[in-house]
């Protein structure tokens, strides 16, 4: 695509919004500083005729149902956030997870017999209408040869040209935000845009996804927490993915919440600690966890499907994850604000103190109050004014962990209006430090670096060309390396004494 056809997709969606008055809704002026009223009023004068009726969600959701996958995710997001844009806001939006406009059973069945090369017969015994339609794909219902009930998901016809278009105008974007908006720089507007549209080209290849869902559905095993459906490998291709049915009723119908012997808050917890588990026991978790994606059953029982987007963590930021979420749950604002500096996540050069003030001026009014006395939108706000004001600059590698975790607790909110995050997060993260940095992980730890140690001594005595010397072996015969294996394992010992006392 273009830079002027980008340009050209990016006018015709912000005229989009602009005519359906859901840039700087009508409805939230009250609330806008006058500024924003103004240029609220100015944009204003450019709506009209259906495409203003309704209420802010209706047309925003109109408008992103017409643009595509990319602008649909962000409805979607939004949609789980009842607690920060208001319930009506959340629901008109909520059927963009899974209840668009389907395409013919007729493309679908095509579409598999194309990509098995052989009459669809000849591995499921039926194969039904779709029974949900999201962005870039729709779940059908099947039966295998065997009798086995499956969920078959297909990508849309044309969906990569889709994606693709989307892909260009949201690079554009950022670099007009890099170039125009000195304020955005900080957060990275095209690194971000990299991150969201790596994602997107994942998810148009189903067999990524199929290998996602079987790899996280092994870590999820470790856990009550949740679940993730089996993979029919004989029912894979690009363009389709055939899945074990998954038990329960989505989140997303309001007869989920109204289920005969549903343990809300348990469910809510699961939600929460499923996630935390995965991200930190396992470093690899959910990325896309909106109520579309979610089954569940009475008591507390979840399966997530649709492994899309899967986010993945190394072992430092798996480490200052647990570290800051530990920090918080100990009101230590201190050491939180030391694993910020220590990881990077704020310039060197800011205040430490000032810093961990900051945290307590944010944690300590959450602590202890019922979720319901709890603004979200406040506390983000307090959140994004502390990033501008310590220069905090947007990590990439933390984009998809950032985004799920607010999808997390505004799922987790809807299922339970009291739901404590900290509460619910707590077990996991205790359980994380405690084996991660007890005294025998460090024992472990340090064993561990002195193998590497002596691996790279063996690397460097067998490479071509080491002087003489470092091979030199005394007259008993063990040559230098196992010298300095035997001081290797000398020093762990004595470190291991000393953490143990």
């Amino acid at each position: 695509m273009s830079r002027v056809a980008a340009s050209l997709r990016l006018i015709a969606v912000g005229w989009a919004l602009v005519r359906a008055d859901a840039l700087i809704p009508r409805e939230v002026e009250p609330v806008l500083p006058s500024s924003a009223k103004w240029a609220g009023r100015a944009l204003r004068i450019f709506a009209g005729g259906k495409a203003r009726q309704g209420r802010p969600g209706e047309r925003l959701a109109r408008v992103l149902e017409r643009e595509g996958p990319a602008a649909i995710k962000v409805g979607q997001f939004l949609s789980t956030r009842a607690d920060i844009f208001g319930g009506p806001f959340a629901e008109d939006l909520s059927h963009l997870k899974d209840r668009l406009a389907p395409f013919p059973l007729s493309v679908a069945r095509a579409e598999i017999e194309r990509g098995l090369g052989r009459p669809l017969e000849t591995v499921f015994a039926s194969f039904e209408g779709p029974v949900a339609a999201a962005s870039l794909a729709q779940a059908h219902p099947a039966t295998l040869l065997d009798g086995t009930k499956v969920a078959v998901k297909v990508l849309r016809p044309g969906i990569e040209l889709r994606v693709a278009q989307d892909s260009a105008a949201l690079r554009l974007a950022a670099d007009l935000a890099e170039r125009w908006a000195p304020a955005a720089r900080r957060l990275r507007p095209r690194q971000f845009v990299e991150v969201v549209i790596r994602a997107l080209d994942l998810e148009v290849d189903l067999r990524f996804e199929a290998a996602g869902c079987a790899e996280l559905g092994e870590a999820m095993k470790a856990d009550p927490y949740m679940r993730a459906p089996d993979v029919v490998w004989d029912g894979v291709g690009k363009r389709f993915l055939t899945l074990s049915w998954a038990p329960g009723v989505a989140l997303s119908d309001p007869a989920a919440l109204t289920l005969e012997g549903l343990d809300r808050k348990a469910l809510a917890e699961a939600v929460t600690r499923g996630f935390l588990a995965q991200a930190l026991d396992h470093g690899l978790f959910h990325a896309d966890l909106h109520e579309g994606n979610l089954f569940v059953a009475a008591p507390a029982s979840i399966v997530a499907v649709d492994y899309g987007i899967l986010g993945r963590l190394g072992p430092a930021e798996r480490k200052y994850l647990a570290e800051i979420l530990y920090g918080f749950l100990n009101r230590d604002y201190a050491r939180v604000a030391a694993i910020h500096f220590d990881a990077g996540y704020v310039p060197a050069h800011q205040d430490r103190d000032a810093f961990a003030q900051a945290l307590r001026a944010v944690g300590e009014p959450v602590f202890g109050r019922d979720a319901r006395q709890v603004s979200m939108g406040k506390l983000l706000a307090q959140l994004f004014e502390m990033t501008a004001l310590f220069d905090m600059a947007l990590r990439p590698e933390l984009v998809l962990l950032q985004k799920t975790m607010v999808t997390v607790e505004g799922v987790a909110r809807r299922i339970d209006p009291t739901h404590d995050l900290w509460a619910a997060a707590d077990p996991v993260v205790r359980r994380w430090i405690a084996r991660e940095l007890s005294p025998a992980a460090k024992v472990r730890d340090f064993a561990d670096e002195a193998l590497r140690a002596l691996r790279a001594i063996a690397r460097l005595v067998e490479a071509p060309g080491v002087p003489a010397v470092a091979v030199v072996q005394t007259r008993s015969g063990p040559p230098l390396l196992w010298f300095l294996a035997g001081v290797a394992v000398a020093g762990l010992a004595f470190a291991a004494g000393i953490w143990l006392g």
